[in-house]
């Protein structure tokens, strides 16, 4: 079992052993988007126990309901060494699982488990059975179901009345908070400055496994190019895997909302004209289903004045390699294979500064917690905080700040995110000035500004003290 590297997870780690003090069994469920480490976590906990794991087989063209259930019998027997039996029954495979966890601590994950369900509805039905027959009678065993299609796993399983009442924990892991990145990128040996660590981040995010693949003998760009820009490099193919693997036969319409999102957020109109598709039930369970999965993130406006949120927000692509890839690789794939991109020099692609702002912004956002600690909020005081965008009409006009923050004092913290190689210079100032000044602020509010960039700024724009707070993330990734 590979223990080494294992960064970050406390929390979850935490509420995972504390079922090891309880005297009844335990069916937990684990779901999160692809390679954001859920088995490693379960290995981890796992560790020092007696431990089984099962994973099913992707459900690509010519897998059968009765090659998971092979496949399953294969590696029972191989853990085991009880006898690998041909069935076409689950319940006989779950009856012949027992004899090896009816007593005594024992850990057990189903990983993959959508896979394992794919087109047989008679798995979840006969695993519940055997959990309510056998399972739940050893009071040490502790059974853990995972997947990576989250809407797939919180219908059927977290929100179905077959297993209301029996789920003892459930986990939803999302990325790596950038401190546990920065742990991450220096086990794998990666000491860079601040500017490259978050250059790897504009492809990686916070995915464990994607920070995994750094070569740390090579720089940011280097290794950008061997892992995105090679004939048959790895996160080539990686797009492939994310939605074929895991949405089968609807993976063209999850493909098409996340290409326009790679674009810059969008509202559910835009998306629907934007991808050709009627505006119905349909795309919004599509957009809740990638959201569930960690792909793309909602952002609702709110009023200043209720503190309610508005009907107005829009969808953000939220996955950073995601992004990058329709950017960079998505058109250019044969081109790739035949070599033509090797020796590319990756900061002169395209559009690579607005785009860098982007993958930027994704990063605070998803580590807003860090901003708010900084600004001294404590998050009982916070009424809402989000991306804030205003609608120009015939009272205001339009407006979009990056990120704002409303505390109960009635103080309003606009936040300016700027990604840039080069110290940012005092042009900000009149930039977020504007933004403010086209902004609809109630009676009684006051408005903060505040600067997050990562490369240093100008001495005249200190001098000019402007920001309340100039806040530089790229001190939470300093060695």
């Amino acid at each position: 079992m590979n223990t080494s590297n294992f960064i970050g997870r406390k929390e979850e780690l935490n509420q995972l052993k504390n079922l090891l003090s309880k005297k009844t069994a335990s069916l937990v469920v684990i779901k999160g988007r692809r390679r954001i480490g859920k088995s490693r976590l379960v290995e981890e906990f796992a560790n020092g126990h007696t431990f089984y794991r099962f994973e099913g087989l992707a459900p690509i063209d010519g897998i059968t309901s009765q090659n998971q259930r092979n496949e399953f019998a294969y590696q029972l027997n191989q853990q085991t060494n009880l006898p690998e039996i041909n069935t076409d029954d689950w319940s006989k495979l779950f009856s012949l699982l027992h004899e090896r966890i009816h007593t005594g601590r024992v850990i057990i994950l189903f990983d993959e488990i959508t896979w394992m369900a794919h087109n047989d509805p008679t798995f979840l039905p006969k695993l519940k059975s055997a959990w309510d027959l056998y399972y739940k009678k050893n009071p040490k065993l502790i059974f853990i179901l995972c997947g990576s299609i989250s809407s797939w796993i919180e219908k059927n399983i977290i929100s179905s009345t077959g297993y209301f009442g029996r789920i003892s924990q459930k986990l939803t892991l999302r990325d790596l908070p950038i401190q546990d990145c920065n742990s991450l990128l220096t086990a794998v040996g990666f000491r860079r400055s601040s500017y490259e660590k978050f250059l790897m981040l504009s492809l990686t995010g916070g995915i464990p496994w994607y920070i995994e693949q750094i070569n740390p003998s090579y720089s940011a760009t280097d290794n950008i190019k061997n892992l995105c820009f090679r004939p048959d490099s790895l996160m080539l193919e990686e797009h492939t895997h994310i939605f074929h693997d895991l949405f089968g036969k609807k993976s063209r319409i999850y493909e098409k909302i996340t290409q326009h999102l790679a674009k810059g957020a969008a509202t559910y109109k835009e998306i629907s004209t934007g991808i050709g598709y009627t505006s119905s039930g349909a795309l919004t369970e599509y957009l809740n289903e990638l959201i569930t999965s960690g792909y793309i993130s909602r952002d609702h406006s709110w009023s200043i004045k209720t503190a309610k949120e508005s009907k107005i927000f829009t969808y953000r692509l939220s996955d950073n390699y995601l992004r990058f890839y329709y950017k960079y690789i998505h058109n250019k794939i044969n081109q790739i294979n035949k070599g033509q991109y090797k020796d590319t020099n990756i900061t002169s692609l395209t559009a690579w500064e607005s785009m860098m702002g982007l993958q930027f912004e994704n990063l605070i956002l998803n580590n807003r917690k860090l901003i708010h600690k900084k600004l001294r909020i404590h998050p009982e005081d916070i009424i809402a905080d989000n991306p804030y965008f205003q609608r120009k009409n015939a009272r205001q006009k339009g407006c979009q700040i990056d990120y704002l923050i409303q505390t109960k004092f009635n103080t309003l913290f606009v936040c300016e995110i700027k990604f840039s190689k080069k110290e940012i210079k005092p042009i900000v100032t009149s930039e977020v000035q504007e933004k403010i000044k086209r902004f609809s602020v109630p009676r009684g509010f006051s408005c903060v500004p505040v600067l997050i960039h990562v490369n240093g700024i100008t001495e005249k724009l200190e001098e000019a003290d402007y920001f309340i707070e100039c806040i530089d993330f790229s001190e939470f990734i300093a060695d």
